[in-house]
């Protein structure tokens, strides 16, 4: 059976980091009332006083009329048709553990760029498998999208993935502006994994950054990871599909390049020497990479595709191995 989004469906923000606040930024922007599911304290109370997230992008304010706050999951969950998660894939399940309503009858979004630790899925799989949610329910909002940019209504071209492009396309309308362009495709699969991976991607960019690699061999570093990412995909998952889009590569360049990239930033501490404890405590905000790497190794257990990238980001991550060895080695294997 088909599932019809309505137009005036009400929407709900699941997390309060960067991308989540910008999300709701959007939404608010063309007019949405936003359910928003918060649970620190300190900033749900900012929100519903002041209108401003103090701990991210909190030099952006909300109308306080069309924005719900609460610490109150199956309130937000019940009085919204569309839920949108947004927090860091790690901490999916401690956000979810509160709900005791059904998510079945609902329409789930994932802005999440990330695999959920220990069950080896991506996001989409995981409500689907645990929440009883179907395929056509479930859908993915993604693309080159730095949040601080977003939020700040610089010039940005994300990608709705639904199954239904129809409803694609009445999703996108609630978050498209004239700074913000939307394209539509209908492959969940693609385009989710090539948002994880293009993580793990910046990572070693970011170490081949901080061990003094110059930027002719980070262009051809970050060509030769915009192939191991189609090679994983259309191996893993054979499919009519192009990975050369904004959704695919053009996420994988902003993330391997941008001074904004979390997992450039970890890549770069460790290449500059950090261990792997003292890299992850320097972090103010997740990166998504370094628990990416870990599940697509065991992922990948089952298709045995060559990613000699990847395997070097898991190496040094998980087996202690020297970034300076590991990426020497590498360089020997890139065309």
């Amino acid at each position: 059976m088909e599932y019809k989004i309505s137009k005036d469906a009400r929407i709900a923000v699941i997390g309060y980091g960067s991308w989540a606040t910008a999300i709701v930024k959007l939404l608010e922007h063309n007019g949405e009332s936003i359910n928003w599911y918060v649970r620190n304290p300190e900033v749900l109370e900012s929100l519903v006083n002041e209108g401003i997230n103090p701990r991210y992008l909190n030099d952006v304010e909300f109308d306080r009329s069309l924005i719900f706050p609460s610490n109150d999951l199956d309130k937000v969950v019940s009085e919204s048709e569309i839920i949108v998660l947004a927090c860091p894939s790690a901490y999916l399940k401690t956000f979810l553990e509160p709900l005791t309503v059904s998510l079945s009858d609902k329409f789930i979004i994932s802005a999440i760029k990330g695999i959920v630790p220990d069950d080896y899925c991506t996001i989409v799989e995981y409500i689907h498998d645990h929440y009883n949610v179907s395929f056509k329910q479930l859908g993915v909002f993604t693309g080159p999208s730095h949040a601080e940019e977003v939020s700040r209504g610089k010039l940005s071209y994300l990608t709705m993935v639904c199954t239904d492009l129809e409803n694609a396309h009445l999703l996108g309308e609630k978050f498209a502006s004239p700074s913000l362009h939307m394209s539509y495709s209908t492959d969940l699969y693609g385009i989710e994994y090539a948002a994880i991976l293009k993580n793990i991607y910046a990572l070693a960019v970011g170490m081949a950054v901080g061990l003094g690699y110059g930027e002719n061999f980070q262009a051809v570093l970050i060509a030769n990871a915009a192939n191991e990412l189609t090679r994983f995909i259309q191996e893993s998952y054979p499919d009519q599909r192009n990975t050369m889009k904004s959704a695919c590569l053009g996420d994988l360049l902003v993330t391997c390049y941008s001074t904004y990239s979390r997992n450039r930033r970890l890549g770069l501490l460790i290449g500059h020497g950090c261990t792997i404890k003292s890299a992850l405590n320097e972090m103010t905000m997740v990166a998504e990479g370094y628990f990416a790497s870990s599940c697509l190794h065991q992922i990948n257990q089952k298709h045995q595709i060559d990613l000699p990238i990847a395997q070097m980001v898991y190496d040094v991550l998980y087996n202690h191995a020297s970034a300076r060895k590991k990426m020497k080695e590498l360089t020997e294997h890139l065309i």
